[in-house]
């Protein structure tokens, strides 16, 4: 036996003793208990269940699979932010630490919308989107809260109200239900109907959490204090572009790859006006304004790296 063995084993009755449990039945139950496989730790067998394409076209189990991972990098993104909101004491160090790896989770989101714009056929993906009406990606609730938890709530609010307007009475006028009007009447579309009927509770609960730990109230927390270091600065910096500039010219262009047609656009599939709501120079969401010289906001969405230059819609 291992001389660590005798060690370990105190460790372990003194754990489950501070708990009023008896050390030897658990070790009975690790006798008994089968050895961990990797298909069963990451349910591999109902993850791959989960692609359900509505039609027959190939390219749409691109479509549903590529939306997955994207909703599983966004419910990392959330990991990380919830880490940085509850952490008592906050530190710059872990602050910055946890905000490069939501700018590493972007950064991934950004480069594999490639599977989008140039991994599908164009004519089978206009065959079967016609499947899914009215479902969008406008509806992707997890995104809407890496907003929330990111910002100021009256960031991104459009014509928000005067004075002390609660959450909930400010929560008409957040930015996102402009792109969810139909393109003829201007009346919210079905798509938006659904989306508040499943989520605005919930969204505005949220958003009253993380009134006083959301991304930028942290931030001020340590800027108040000094603590604000150039390194946790640079990164908020970036993952603010990458989420409302960048993360959106990316699904920008795939828009255009698929939907736009001379003489006339095609419509999204839950109605939503794409056209005037992707671009991030109409939006001009900022989530931390205050770290923005006056001309980088007056050029807001309007320049990206040189290898990605602005689609034209």
């Amino acid at each position: 036996m291992s001389e660590s063995i005798p060690d370990k084993l105190a460790q372990l009755e003194r754990k489950f003793a501070a708990m009023g449990q008896d050390m030897a039945s658990y070790l009975d139950g690790l006798l008994q208990a089968d050895y961990l496989t990797y298909w069963d730790y990451v349910h591999l067998d109902t993850l791959l269940s989960l692609q359900t394409p509505k039609t027959a076209y190939p390219d749409e189990l691109i479509f549903v699979t590529y939306h997955q991972i994207t909703e599983l990098y966004f419910k990392l993104t959330l990991h990380e932010i919830a880490q940085i909101a509850d952490a008592q004491p906050l530190t710059p160090g872990f602050f910055a630490a946890r905000m490069q790896r939501v700018n590493r989770y972007f950064g991934l989101l950004e480069q594999s919308f490639g599977v989008m714009i140039s991994g599908m056929e164009r004519g089978q993906f206009l065959k079967f989107r016609m499947a899914l009406l009215p479902s969008s990606g406008f509806q992707s609730v997890q995104f809407r809260e890496i907003e929330i938890v990111s910002t100021d709530f009256r960031n991104l609010l459009v014509d928000a109200p005067e004075g002390g307007a609660s959450i909930a009475d400010q929560y008409d006028a957040i930015y996102w239900k402009r792109g969810a009007t139909e393109l003829a009447t201007q009346q919210k579309t079905l798509t938006l109907n659904q989306f508040d009927r499943q989520y605005s509770t919930r969204l505005i609960r949220l958003a009253e959490t993380y009134q006083t730990k959301n991304l930028h109230a942290r931030y001020q927390e340590l800027a108040t204090a000094g603590q604000a270091t150039p390194e946790l600065t640079s990164a908020l910096r970036d993952y603010d572009h990458r989420v409302n500039v960048r993360w959106k010219l990316a699904h920008l262009r795939s828009a255009v790859q698929y939907l736009h047609k001379e003489p006339d656009d095609v419509k999204a599939t839950g109605g939503t006006n794409w056209q005037t709501y992707l671009p991030p120079v109409q939006q001009q969401r900022i989530f931390f304004p205050s770290l923005w010289p006056t001309e980088e906001l007056q050029q807001w969405g309007r320049t990206t790296p040189p290898d990605q230059p602005i689609p034209k819609v």
